[in-house]
Formats: structure tokens, sequence, C-alpha cells
């Protein structure tokens, strides 16, 4: 199924007086991308510092190729592409749209320059504000479902170019500062409790008219067994625990390809966490900081955050679980609009703290289809359908997630080794 979204109901993904304007929501979505390129210097722009980022002038080109390949080439009448090579260039994975350039090596490319690039935002921009504006035109639901889609996915690219920043300052022996980050005053973790929920019957997956990807959907009955879950997520102070128990020595806590990484890579901490004298300290995007023991721990593979819970006795829980215990919750939570770009210890009384923001939650279960579920045919089809294979689900969003992108039902997909990522966990355990 292609995400899906009533023509008249775009609204949902808007705030205040822009609720009545698709013009304004596209423009407030655009800008942010650039806004979180603003503290960047030029140098800046083209580090890839990994295979599985990009530099942040390629997500701004990107993000700019979706608008122009999916809407302006087939719905805007005469339109006029910027560069005829710019589609291999920025077609990140659609296999039906031709060829395109090797993930890995999008760091190799000083041109494009960073000023190219930003006119073909402006490009881009302008002709989409043409197409907006045009409310006769006969395509006009399917406008607007494709602009939402669009938007969305610019949301995502706007996580990316926050955790992609942090890896590739992370990776310079300078340590740079993104930005001042806004801090709070030292809180601590509650107390643990745990959360008892009956089993049976239950309906998980998106439901209604407005935006959701098609990997959220359909919704379908499911049954599932009485289980509890921790109260929030597992902080770093526990997190410290588990090392100085000698956790990342002990095969038998890991899953095989788990501590096949462990051993090939020599993971001793979360990624960013480093020893200097004694202490923890960790990479932020506001610079190189004690750790905050009360804190979510982040920054943990699937690997590492099954190992933890085998250790304690516990498990993951499933995604059915999560999203059972946070449908009726207020989306409400250490966002990326806080300022903060890091998650932070949690205040508030049992029962669940911490579901949404501050970090992604791995859960248990594989990233696979619901039942009844269809991919759609042609290109729209490889958005998500295509990577239901060897990846795991994570559910909640994080402290990079927009307050406005986010929702129960929303399913986070990565591979079980990948840490760059704002991910932790919480436990849960059967009964």
């Amino acid at each position: 199924m292609m995400p899906t979204i009533a023509a008249t109901d775009y609204q949902i993904n808007m705030a205040g007086d822009e609720r009545s304007s698709l013009e304004s929501y596209y423009t407030r979505i655009r800008q942010r991308s650039e806004d979180l390129c603003r503290p960047l210097e030029i140098e800046d722009y083209g580090i890839q510092t990994m295979t599985s980022t990009s530099p942040p002038k390629w997500h701004l080109a990107h993000t700019s190729w979706f608008f122009e390949t999916l809407l302006l080439k087939p719905l805007s009448t005469g339109y006029r592409e910027f560069h005829p090579l710019f589609a291999h260039l920025f077609n990140s994975y659609y296999e039906t749209l031709g060829s395109f350039h090797p993930r890995a090596e999008r760091g190799h490319l000083s041109r494009p320059t960073v000023s190219d690039v930003y006119r073909y935002r402006e490009y881009v921009d302008n002709h989409m504000a043409l197409l907006l504006s045009d409310d006769n035109n006969e395509q006009r639901d399917e406008i607007i479902r494709r602009t939402v889609l669009g938007l969305n996915h610019e949301q995502q690219h706007q996580e990316l170019l926050l955790t992609d920043i942090k890896h590739n300052f992370a990776n310079n022996p300078l340590q740079p500062i993104y930005r001042v980050t806004q801090s709070l005053p030292p809180a601590q973790a509650e107390p643990v409790c745990w959360i008892q929920y009956q089993g049976g019957i239950r309906e998980i997956g998106h439901a209604g008219n407005h935006f959701a990807y098609d990997n959220e959907m359909p919704r379908h009955k499911v049954y599932i067994n009485d289980f509890s879950l921790a109260s929030r997520p597992v902080t770093n102070g526990e997190y410290t625990e588990f090392i100085d128990a000698g956790a990342y020595l002990e095969p038998e806590l890991w899953l095989s390809d788990g501590w096949k990484i462990v051993t090939e890579e020599h993971w001793q901490a979360p990624l960013y966490w480093q020893l200097i004298d004694g202490d923890w300290w960790y990479m932020t995007l506001g610079g190189l900081q004690r750790i905050d023991l009360h804190a979510p721990v982040c920054h943990v593979s699937h690997y590492e955050a099954a190992a933890f819970a085998r250790w304690r006795g516990k498990r993951l829980p499933s995604e059915v679980e999560w999203e059972m215990a946070a449908a009726d919750l207020p989306i409400r939570g250490n966002f990326y609009e806080s300022g903060r770009l890091q998650p932070v210890a949690g205040d508030g009384e049992c029962p669940l703290l911490q579901m949404y923001g501050d970090v992604w939650e791995w859960t248990q279960s594989a990233y696979t289809a619901y039942p009844g579920y269809r991919q759609v045919q042609g290109t729209l089809g490889e958005y998500n359908g295509k990577f239901m294979s060897g990846q795991m689900v994570l559910r909640g969003g994080s402290c990079v997630t927009a307050t406005d992108h986010i929702r129960a039902s929303y399913r986070n997909f990565f591979p079980p080794l990948e840490r760059w990522q704002f991910s932790g966990f919480r436990l849960a355990e059967d009964g």
C-alpha cells in the first residue's frame, strides 16, 4: 500500500496558524533542513565517516531530488530538471528510477558544490510553490499525497543529518561542537517499577485517514500473553554496571552475530563513550561531556540491548507489547524541539516514563510485513517494503525526532549492529 492520506487531512502534521496552508507546511519543513546545517562550516558539508552515513550536502540534495523526481517531473507541466546528472547522484536506492551513485562513495564528491546544492533546493522550492498553489490542478489529490510523503521523508533525513553530523564530529580528533545545546539542572532517574498488562486479543497498526507509512498498516488483530514493562528506559548508570561486570567478555550473554561483532570490532562500551582518567565521557552534539548516569543509555546496538536484558534476567519487549503500552499515552517527551539534542533523565511518577522521545527503543521484533500488507507497485513500493529483511524494529522516537513526526504505530527499523542512531531500550518480562 502507498502511505495513506486523504486530500484534506494533511493538516495533521501542522501546528498553529499553519494548519490551513500546505505551502506553509512545505516551507516550514524545508527550512528546517537548512537551519540544521547553519552551524556547519563549508568543510563539514562533504564529510562521510562510514558507509551507513551520508554527507550533509547529500541529504540536502537528496530531499530535493525526491520532490523533483516524484512530483515535479511527473505532475508539473513543462518542468525542466535542474541538472541531468543529479538524478543519478542523488537517487538513494530506487532501482525503478535508474542508476544511483554508490552509497559508500557519497563523500568522494567535491562537486556539485554546496552552493550548487543550495541553488538546486531553491530551484525545486520555487517550482513546488507553483505546483502547490494550483488549486485547480486535476491531480491535486495526488500532489498533496506525494508532498506530505516527501515532507515526512525530509523529516527522516533531518534526524539523519544530526546523527551523521554527530558521527562526523566524533571522528574528528578536535571533537568539535556542532551547537551549544540547552542544558537542564541535574535530575535523577526514577526507580524502576514494573507495569503489568493483561494479554488477550488486541489490535495494533495505524488507524484513520491521517498520514502513516505503509509499513504501519493494515491495522490488525494480534494475540498477546500477559507481560510487564519497565517504567523507564535503561540508564547510563545501569549500563556501566553491565560494563563493570565484564559483560563484553562473556559470550554466553550474546547472540552469535553480536558476539562476532563485539570481538571483531573490540566493543567495550556504547558508541561515543570514552574512559578518561577512570571516568566515562561521551561525545554529544554539544561536545565531549561526562556521562549523565541518570539519562537513558544511547547509541547501543540491538545486540548490546539484548545482551544487557539477558544479563538482567529480562528481555526486550516485542513491538506489539510496546505499541499496546504506548497507544493511549500523550505524545510528550524530550524531542528535537527541546533543543537538548541528547537524552536526559526523565521526571514524573509511574506508570510509564519516556515512551516517546529521548531514545528510539529497540524491540525484539524483526521488521517484517503485517498480515494483509501489500507492497504498492512501482517506485513508491520501494520506500519501506524492500527492507523487510535483516532489520529490527525500534519505537518511540528520540531527542532528535520532531514532535509532529511520531505516533504510537510508527515503526523505525535498522540492522541489529547499528549504533550511530539515538537508540536505547527498556526491559520487559513475561507475566
